[in-house]
């Protein structure tokens, strides 16, 4: 069942970080430091989610001075299997050109990628390499998951505008809000899983 659910949350995860893409309202700054180095450079936008993936794990292993969480990249490739899949699946039905449907689409993709977010790490296996690196800092500062967010997003912020991602009013909102969901949905779907893994537990017990 945890693992159901792992999969499940980045599932969801990746439908989101792909109606904000196809928003043309801007991305989280990761996502948008992933787009700009496919339109750019080369790769699909997931290829580039695997190869950064691959070098967070390397950086936290050094913050956390313990050995590279290589089970991250389980978690690395199916999201980036999940956002190409997304992609190819959205690209010719989500295509809002009015800005009120772009803020809808925005608006959905972001709920659902803390929504997903939320899920997928509660079940505390193999956490996206950049999700780790977030942890990792709200445990050295002993400041609260927003906090750590925040800073990890005006990171990528300078990255993408590096590599002319697509920054935006949505950009702006991200790193605004995006902590603040995650930080609502945390506990919430939590309560939900916990009562969930219980009852199945019980179910096996009683076979």
């Amino acid at each position: 069942m945890r693992y159901a659910f792992y999969v499940v949350g980045l599932l969801i995860l990746t439908l989101g970080i792909s109606f904000t893409i196809q928003s043309n309202l801007g991305t989280s700054p990761f996502d948008a430091l992933l787009v700009g180095l496919s339109r750019n450079v080369g790769l699909t936008v997931g290829s580039w989610e695997i190869i950064l993936a691959i070098l967070l794990i390397g950086s936290n292993a050094l913050i956390a001075k313990q050995k590279p969480e290589i089970v991250g990249l389980i978690t690395a490739f199916i999201t980036g299997i999940g956002i190409d899949m997304w992609l190819f699946l959205l690209r010719d039905f989500v295509t809002p050109d009015f800005w009120y449907s772009q803020a809808i689409c925005f608006g959905i993709g972001l709920i659902v990628t803390g929504l997903g977010t939320a899920t997928y790490l509660h079940t505390n296996f193999a956490p996206i390499p950049v999700d780790r690196l977030t942890i990792l800092i709200k445990e050295m500062t002993k400041k609260s998951i927003f906090f750590s967010r925040t800073i990890i997003y005006v990171l990528f912020l300078v990255l993408a505008m590096i590599f002319k991602g697509p920054i935006g009013v949505g950009t702006l909102l991200t790193v605004c809000l995006g902590g603040f969901i995650l930080h609502f949905f945390m506990p919430i779907i939590g309560r939900i899983l916990d009562n969930k893994m219980n009852i199945s537990q019980k179910e096996e017990l009683n076979r």
